[in-house]
């Protein structure tokens, strides 16, 4: 008989062992087979004291999910020295950044495809997916004011948040193909999609400008 061997970690360790358990969990057997036994086993820790931090296995499972969403949006977030460039820069370090891995890969479509299925039936989940969108999709809209801010373009906060919308709906779209089929497009090419496509709604050359930075090869 195996002895599973409990490791020594600090409460913040404790709860990202448990989710990134989870998680991984979903990933290889779905919702349904992911038991809050098994998450203990995987993270290293007893199924009591997973109770002493989450009062039920669905507030585990909307941590996860919420992590999971999340950390996406933090992923996409310019990082290194692409913080110190000009905003039209982070913004199409942002759009490269959602559009290639770690973000985008077939666990992480698989994960968020899980989770979805059970968006309709239950509230909690709804919820982070409503939260976890409109995260992205601030971001998303707070880029694109400080582009337009740096090209001496006003606009209208209406067309503002439409225009965040529809550049959304082009990366979900490209990360959706991109999980679902990875082998199908060249390196960098959708990113490349997603900033010529997201350029042309906004009127930028974000092609061009990623090329520039550095951030997109030519």
């Amino acid at each position: 008989m195996s002895v599973i061997k409990f490791k020594r970690l600090s409460a913040d360790e404790r709860q990202a062992a448990m989710i990134n358990a989870a998680l991984e969990l979903i990933a290889e057997q779905g919702l349904a087979g992911t038991t809050v036994r098994a998450i203990a086993a995987r993270a290293g820790v007893t199924p009591g004291l997973i109770r002493h931090y989450f009062a039920s296995k669905q507030d585990l499972i909307a941590a996860a999910f919420e992590y999971h969403m999340s950390s996406m949006t933090q992923r996409s977030q310019p990082q290194g020295s692409d913080v110190s460039h000009g905003a039209l820069h982070q913004l199409a370090a942002f759009i490269y950044a959602a559009l290639t891995s770690p973000v985008v890969g077939p666990q992480s479509l698989t994960i968020w495809a899980a989770f979805l299925q059970q968006v309709s039936k239950n509230d909690a989940l709804r919820r982070v997916h409503q939260e976890t969108y409109h995260g992205f999709r601030n971001a998303l809209q707070v880029h694109l004011h400080a582009a337009f801010g740096e090209m001496g373009r006003t606009v209208d906060p209406i067309i503002l948040r439409q225009l965040a919308i529809a550049c959304n709906a082009v990366i979900d779209g490209l990360w959706l193909e991109g999980g679902a089929l990875p082998d199908d497009f060249g390196q960098d090419e959708l990113p490349a999609l997603g900033l010529r496509a997201i350029g042309a709604i906004v009127d930028m050359d974000l092609c061009e400008i990623a090329k520039l930075g550095g951030i997109l090869s030519r």
